[in-house]
This record gives C-alpha cells, sequence and structure tokens, in this order.
C-alpha cells in the first residue's frame, strides 16, 4: 500500500513538474520593426504640415556613393498603399527577382484627397459630394516646387522618377501627365477617376512631349463608366506622336477598383524591366 501511495506521489510530482514547464513563459525581447522612415515638414504653398513616408532600399546605407530612382506614391500613408507597394518595390529589386532596379519610395500622405488630387469642377453633384475639392494645381506646385527639391536634397537620387496614382490620384497623375509631364519620367496610372467635371480631363490638349514618357494605365472589371474612360485616355495616348511605343495598357479581368493597384504596380514594373533592358 505505501509502494503504491509513493508511486502515486511521484506520478503527481512528474505531471505537475510537466504541466508548470509548459505553462511557463519563455522570456522575448520586443523591438520595433519598420521599413522605412516618416518625415514632417511644412508647405508654405499648401499652408500645412506633411507627412512623407520613406523607403530606403536595402543597399542605400552600404553604398555612400550611390544614386537611385525615386517612386513618388498618392495616398502613400501607412494606413493606405505605402506598405504594400514598397514590399512590392523590395521584391521586384532582388537580386534573383532583378525585375527593377533597388528604388526610393516616397509615399505622400493625405490630409484631405479629394481637395488635393481633383481640380475645379462644375458639376453640381461633384461639388455635393467632394465640397472641399479643387485645389489640385496647388498639390502639383507643391510637388514641383517642395516636395522634388526636399527629397532631392535629403537623399541620393538620381533623375529618373516615377508617379503612381489610382482613382482619385489617377485622376491627378493623368492631370500631371497633361499638363507638366516633364514632372516624372514613368507614370503607373490605375482606374483613374475621369469622370471628373464630366470628363473634362479628357478634352486637354496633350504637351508634345509626352510622347517621351512610359506610361503604364490600368483598370479593373469595375463596369461604366471607368472602363470606358480608361479605353479614351488610353486611345487618347495613342495618338500622341510616338506615344505608342512606351504606352502599356491593361484591364484587369479579375480585379476590381478595390483591388487593382497592387497587379498594375507589378504588371508596370514587369513593362518597366522590358524597356530598361530594350534600351540598354
Amino acid at each position: 500500500m505505501r509502494r503504491i501511495l509513493a508511486l502515486s506521489i511521484l506520478i503527481s510530482v512528474i505531471i505537475t513538474q510537466s504541466i508548470f514547464a509548459q505553462t511557463q513563459k519563455v522570456s522575448i525581447e520586443k523591438v520595433p520593426f519598420a521599413i522605412g522612415e516618416s518625415v514632417r515638414f511644412y508647405s508654405k504653398i499648401l499652408k500645412e504640415n506633411r507627412i512623407l513616408n520613406i523607403y530606403l532600399p536595402i543597399s542605400y546605407s552600404e553604398l555612400s556613393e550611390k544614386k537611385y530612382p525615386v517612386i513618388y506614391l498618392l495616398d502613400g500613408s501607412a494606413h493606405e498603399d505605402f506598405v504594400h507597394i514598397s514590399g512590392l518595390v523590395q521584391f521586384a529589386s532582388f537580386s534573383w527577382i532583378d525585375m527593377i532596379t533597388e528604388t526610393i519610395v516616397v509615399g505622400i500622405s493625405n490630409i484631405d484627397r479629394s481637395r488635393d488630387f481633383t481640380y475645379k469642377s462644375n458639376n453640381m453633384q461633384d461639388k455635393l459630394e467632394y465640397p472641399t475639392a479643387g485645389e489640385s494645381g496647388n498639390f502639383i506646385e507643391f510637388i514641383e516646387k517642395e516636395l522634388q527639391p526636399l527629397v532631392t536634397s535629403n537623399y541620393r537620387v538620381n533623375d529618373q522618377n516615377t508617379l503612381i496614382g489610382q482613382s482619385l490620384g489617377g485622376l491627378l497623375a493623368t492631370e500631371i501627365l497633361f499638363k507638366k509631364p516633364d514632372l516624372f519620367n514613368n507614370y503607373v496610372i490605375v482606374s483613374p477617376s475621369l469622370w471628373w467635371d464630366d470628363e473634362s480631363l479628357l478634352k486637354y490638349s496633350l504637351k508634345e512631349n509626352t510622347s517621351k514618357k512610359f506610361i503604364y494605365l490600368a483598370v479593373g472589371k469595375e463596369g461604366q463608366p471607368m472602363e470606358r474612360l480608361a479605353y479614351r485616355l488610353k486611345n487618347k495616348l495613342e495618338t500622341a506622336k510616338n506615344t505608342s511605343s512606351n504606352l502599356y495598357f491593361e484591364l484587369l479581368q479579375q480585379q476590381n477598383h478595390g483591388d487593382a493597384l497592387h497587379l498594375a504596380v507589378y504588371h508596370a514594373f514587369e513593362r518597366m524591366s522590358y524597356k530598361e533592358k530594350k534600351n540598354d
């Protein structure tokens, strides 16, 4: 009887120790994980503080003399498109992928995107739904006279830059392409909101040097008027002198307005890679 009791006690101790060992918390150390840095500065043109989210390539701190191309990303807040586009840029520039060269990403955080991304509209519905809209002229001036000089003076950049915009951001990217094409070398325009102001931007005459740009245009299966207007923009760009050799258009059959951007940017990078290799 004593042996049975002793054995029972021993088994209980072993089980208790085993359970205690399993429930003991492993000591861990938590440290912040970041994919970039944020820059805050005051814009005299916009009369407000603005925030940029910056992704720097892995080699940026290692190669002190190297200069990098820049992607300017509209809707570049951390809770918008900055994180997933920066991840895509990193992936596409891995040496074993070799789709694009290592690139800096400048995500422009939003304060009021309908204000910054749209020009004045005469459409009453536009005015009702977007009461603060119509200040894209100021925002374009901000990009040209404050944002790009700030990036150039604080980071090692070369003369190659790309603008990415979707939806209202795509409308702004199209406006810049039409009115100030030399601000960027490459344009990635996804699902642009060309319905704005009764489609008036499509009546604008293109500047001749638009033909020297790389332009990737895409739209998802978004119905009307989005698909129709994307095709109208494609046709308009194709009429510009020599534009067709640098223009790529896609209807993304499996994507909608919400999820078209990521795949579109990936496809744009593929075409940029082809263009770079073709021109080598």
